[in-house]
């Protein structure tokens, strides 16, 4: 779910919460109602795209200047967490498994983890989530192993570009 947390930073930039997204989404959103209908994409694989909904939002916040950012930011927090389920519930019928572990810093968002919980009991499935501490921006995570690669001598040249999806 590397898309995740950068459309919750890029909503939270646009709405003018401050970084990092999660967390002032998050807090604003249980002030708010989830009354403004936004685009959900799904596709028949297991693929996420969330620039319709980023799209969606930074056009609703530029055209609609009275906009209630509370109600925007729980709009935007149920349509992206009906994507994810979604997409959850083909995964783990898809390879037959009945767990799933939430991380990285969006699994910390009380409206998605309520909503796995709910998913949990209607799937019968069970759902790991780490110490709400533990659960922060995956560039630690990215750091860390850089540290240890390092510590292997494993360098790499300075022409190296940015790659979005390498493996660790």
């Amino acid at each position: 779910m590397m898309q995740f947390g950068e459309a919750f930073d890029k909503v939270a930039r646009v709405c003018n919460l401050g970084y990092p997204g999660g967390p002032k989404i998050d807090n604003l959103a249980k002030s708010g109602e989830a009354n403004i209908e936004l685009p959900i994409t799904h596709f028949d694989n297991l693929d996420f795209s969330f620039s319709g909904i980023k799209t969606a939002v930074i056009n609703l916040n530029h055209k609609t200047p009275d906009l209630n950012k509370a109600n925007l930011c729980a709009s935007f927090e149920k349509s992206v967490t009906e994507m994810i389920i979604s997409n959850v519930k083909k995964a783990l019928k898809t390879l037959g498994e009945n767990r799933i572990v939430l991380a990285g810093g969006v699994s910390r968002n009380s409206y998605i983890r309520n909503s796995f919980d709910k998913l949990s009991e209607e799937m019968n499935i069970e759902v790991y989530y780490p110490e709400g501490i533990l659960c922060t921006d995956n560039g630690a995570m990215i750091a860390s192993s850089g540290y240890y690669e390092f510590l292997k001598g494993n360098f790499s040249n300075f022409d190296l570009n940015a790659v979005p999806n390498l493996k660790l």
